[in-house]
Formats: C-alpha cells, structure tokens, sequence
C-alpha cells in the first residue's frame, strides 16, 4: 500500500471513530433527558416559606378570558403526573382534655361502689352524692343494671331550688360560690349572673366541686338487749322483749374461716366485708344476746345484731341461712349463721360492723 492510500485509510479510520463517540453521546444525553422528564421521580423537594423577616409577594390575580374555552371536567385524561405525591393520613391526633360534664354509667355484675368510684378517679361519697334518689345514701341500695350519674370531680350534684343563691348553696355544702359560678361544666352565662342575681331555673341540675355533705348511715342501728323493739321499723327480724344473757368479754375474735376483705372501711361504708363463699360458717366475735335476727328492709338481707352487755355490738349482713333466734345467749366463736348473697349484695360475703356507745369505730381495730 502507498503511503497516501494508508494516510486516507487512517483518515478516515478517526472519522468513523470521532462519529461513533458523538452519537454515543448523544445517545447517552437523549437517555437522561428522557430519564429526567419521564422515570425520575423528584426528590428532596422543599417548598420554601418565607422567613421571620421576609414577606411574601403577593399572590396575583387571574381572569379568565373569555376567548379560552375550557374542557369539561369529565375530558380530562384520567391520569396526571403532577409531580409531587401525597400521602393520606386517616389518623387524627386529638388532644386529651379533663372531662367537665356528668355522664351516666350502668352498673355491671359484681361491681362495688368503691370499685365504680376507683374507675373514675372519684371519691365514694361523691357517686352517692350524685345519685340520692338511686341509692339514698346507702351503698348496699347498688345493684347491677342501676344507672348512675358520674361527676367529672369530686362533689355535690345538687338541684337548683327556687330562692337558691350561690352563696346559700356553697354554705350549705361547705366549698366557695366561685367554684360553683367558674366551674365549666356548669356553663353559666357569666355576663348575666352574679351573686346578687341569680337566673338560674329552678330544677336545673349543678355540679357543686368540692362540696360535701353528711351520708345517712343506714346501717343496723344500735340495738340493745334492754330495748330491741327500737329496731321495729329495720325489718322483720326485730326482737320485741327484753333479754338476759351471755356477756363479753371485751375481746374479739375472726368471724369465718375466710380472711380477704373485699371493701374496707370508711365513713360510706362504716364496716367491713369479708368474701368468701355461700354457706361458710360464720361465727360470733364475742360472747352475748341476740338482738335482731331476720329480714331487713335496708339492703343488709338476713342480719343478726349480738349485743355483747358491756357498750359493744356487732352486726353480721347477708346471711344465706341464720343459725340463732331473738334472745338467745350466744358464745364467743358460737355459730350464728351461713355467709351467703341476700339483700343488696353482688356476690357472697360477710358485712360485719361493731358498735360502740352508738359509735361505728373500724371493726379491723378489734379484730386480731
């Protein structure tokens, strides 16, 4: 080959080569602008807001032209890319605030009014506070299926009575008108009430926070050998003479064999209760007369009262079967009966309460 042919062929060999690298260029450049426009999805996109300092500008105004004919909706295409994506998010993240209104709550099988009260952070008396008519007072008048009012705090539910002032109810219940007056749930019109006059309707239903009042005991009363007919009007089991007998001894023993307490003892609830089983024995905690043995007609089912001569009594509740009659001596550690579920009761158990002088002391005060 001559020097000129092998000069034009390496020529023209570059010439291929120089070809071949721009159309692999462009090839590579027509591939990311398709990849930029089409495949990649936008990343890191931050809408910018202005800062402390800045002021946005103003967002400008569009007129439609009237020359522009717009499509209807339904010929738009079905699916547009725009670009940015957003997630739904079907959860909504409320803020807890205190309750403020009275609700009303059933109550279920085996439920106590310490246990209901415990549930709704809420002292005892104030769930008889806000139901006297349900249950009067009494804490054995609870049965399931009862519906109660449950204040959002501790207090009174009173009815306004016509004559009523703030301060006369605040007296009457020992807390301060403003809390009656700024309490929310009460929702007062504060621009159209103040103390000297009150447009409050009579029958209108208010939460009075932090009041307090006294609870009707209406536990066995104090019964003793010398005058039992004083408990005619507690039930059928009273005992109409006088009675001699069997004195205590000042000492007190365990009542059944069974020693969990299941509600304890406060000023709702002057006594003890002590679970177990139907037809357990029960026996007396000191030696002395039968004073009342029978029916009562407040929530206790079959009780017997033991006055033991020396200022002492105790009274023994819900009783499945009673194992003593009016008047008889009885001696410490005597059976006097079967623990069972009578009267107003939500599951077997003893209630067992001591008297003394007429006082209602915590029988776990005497007891070993």
């Amino acid at each position: 080959m001559s020097e000129n042919s092998q000069l034009h062929w390496t020529e023209k060999k570059a010439t291929r080569w120089i070809a071949n690298v721009i159309a692999g260029i462009a090839i590579l450049a027509l591939v990311f602008v398709v990849w930029q426009r089409v495949l990649a999805k936008p990343r890191d996109l931050q809408l910018a807001e202005p800062s402390a300092t800045e002021t946005a500008a103003p967002i400008p105004t569009l007129e439609a032209d009237p020359a522009i004919e717009l499509a209807p909706a339904d010929a738009l295409p079905k699916e547009v890319d725009s670009g940015i994506t957003r997630q739904l998010n079907y959860r909504t993240i409320i803020p807890s605030r205190p309750r403020v209104d009275v609700i009303t709550y059933t109550v279920q099988q085996g439920e106590t009014l310490f246990g209901i009260a415990e549930n709704f952070g809420i002292k005892p008396e104030t769930v008889l506070w806000g139901n006297f008519e349900t249950l009067e007072d009494n804490p054995n008048f609870l049965k399931p299926g009862q519906a109660l009012n449950i204040l959002p705090t501790n207090g009174v539910y009173y009815q306004w009575q016509e004559g009523d002032s703030f301060e006369k109810v605040a007296n009457e219940f020992k807390t301060s008108s403003e809390k009656i007056v700024n309490y929310p749930g009460n929702r007062f019109d504060l621009t159209q009430i103040n103390e000297d006059n009150v447009s409050i309707a009579a029958g209108t239903w208010v939460i009075v926070p932090d009041g307090t009042r006294p609870i009707k005991d209406w536990g066995p009363p104090a019964i003793s050998r010398s005058n039992p007919a004083s408990a005619r009007y507690y039930g059928d089991g009273y005992c109409g003479s006088i009675y001699e007998g069997a004195m205590g001894t000042g000492t007190f023993i365990w009542p059944t064999s069974y020693h969990g307490i299941t509600q304890g003892y406060s000023g709702v609830h002057p006594a003890i209760d002590v679970g177990g089983s139907t037809g357990v024995p029960i026996v007396a905690v000191d030696s002395g007369v039968v004073v009342f043995s029978g029916w009562s007609n407040y929530g206790y089912g079959y009780l017997v009262v033991i006055d033991h001569g020396n200022g002492f009594q105790s009274a023994y509740g819900h009783f499945s079967a009673i194992g003593v009659t009016c008047g008889q001596s009885v001696f410490q550690g005597g059976y006097i009966g079967a623990m069972g579920s009578t009267g107003n009761s939500t599951g077997p158990h003893l209630h067992l309460e001591i008297v003394y002088n007429g006082a209602k002391p915590n029988p776990l005060d005497f007891l070993p």
